[in-house]
């Protein structure tokens, strides 16, 4: 199977790391320090049960490389309208293009059953590029549970004991292609789920990077430094519960937010998008909050917590110049 990884940090060179160690041929488009540290150093992924070495082809023109059966995006839900077309020179008719960001996605309504179907997300995809250039129909959504940092250049850190990707076709249907590359990856530890509701897992990862993150952000903190503080624990309970109504109106259920709130509270990890700010650069806040705001508007749900953080975070992303708006809503 050819496989290639469009960008490779923390969660993308944790998963071409992850194929390595099981001798999977995977090629990685990346750029700067992270491209000559790869070509010439090899990736080092760090994990609780060990380090994994490999030596993926990397390379910053995906025209170099065939048309490939899988490629895994791993960039910045911000970025993706810029790499649509450089994205586009990997794939044909039958490639599967698995979207492991944060937030929801540009495909959102692709394949949606139901009064909300025919609906669209412009500010994830302002040009159209995206649709034109790659297609929904190719797209596979993917949640990831790895809680990675970049470390160096060439050198990632899954600092999670157990570590998982979800994957799914916005329609639903069963897909022989994922099923196999599923099965190619768990043999590395990681932990591969191919789920025919992939909107519920999106919202589920959706309550922990709304919260943890923006809160995070906000604080410089981690869940567990926040949220033993009552009122922002009170905060975060409302913002769970306003998430969990959006994704309820349209069809999703994500399940209750008690669980997500209670693991936020034990964690540990700086989220990437407070990493993101602490580093001055440019945040997904779009796809975080802005985006299930523009949700909560069609789905006529009340969110005065998550409209508040919104702009909260927003104008403190303004000041490190590290957020600037897509698209008027």
């Amino acid at each position: 199977m050819r496989i290639c990884v469009f960008g490779a940090g923390a969660v993308g060179g944790h998963i071409a790391g992850r194929l390595g160690a099981v001798g999977q041929h995977v090629s990685v488009i990346a750029r700067g320090e992270q491209l000559e540290a790869i070509r010439g150093r090899g990736l080092r992924v760090e994990t609780r049960d060990g380090v994994l070495e490999s030596t993926p082809y990397a390379t910053a023109r995906p025209e170099e490389l065939p048309s490939q059966h899988v490629v895994i995006v791993a960039v910045k839900a911000q970025s993706l309208p810029q790499i649509a077309a450089p994205l586009s020179r990997l794939l044909d008719d039958d490639t599967r293009v698995i979207f492991a960001t944060n937030g929801i996605p540009w495909w959102y309504f692709h394949g949606l059953r139901g009064p909300y179907a025919e609906e669209r997300l412009p500010l994830l995809d302002p040009t159209g590029a995206l649709r034109d250039l790659v297609r929904p129909e190719r797209a596979v959504g993917a949640v990831a549970y790895t809680a990675g940092t970049l470390l160096a250049p060439g050198v990632v850190r899954a600092e999670n004991p157990k570590n998982r990707l979800v994957i799914g076709r916005p329609d639903g249907q069963p897909d022989a292609r994922l099923d196999e590359f599923a099965a190619l990856l768990r043999p590395s530890g990681l932990e591969v789920t191919v789920d025919s509701r992939i909107r519920d897992a999106v919202w589920t990862k959706l309550v922990s990077n709304a919260i943890g993150g923006s809160l995070g952000a906000l604080t410089a903190s981690a869940g567990r430094d926040i949220l033993d503080k009552p009122a922002l624990s009170a905060f975060a309970t409302a913002m769970g519960h306003e998430v969990v109504s959006i994704a309820r109106k349209l069809g999703s259920n994500p399940g209750d937010p008690k669980p997500i709130l209670e693991k936020l509270a034990a964690s540990t990890h700086l989220q990437s998008i407070a990493q993101d700010l602490l580093a001055e650069r440019p945040m997904e806040i779009d796809a975080l909050l802005r985006a299930p705001l523009a949700l909560a508007e069609i789905a006529d749900v009340p969110v005065p917590h998550l409209q508040f953080i919104f702009e909260l975070l927003a104008q403190r992303a303004r000041a490190a110049g590290a957020y600037r708006e897509s698209l008027d809503i």
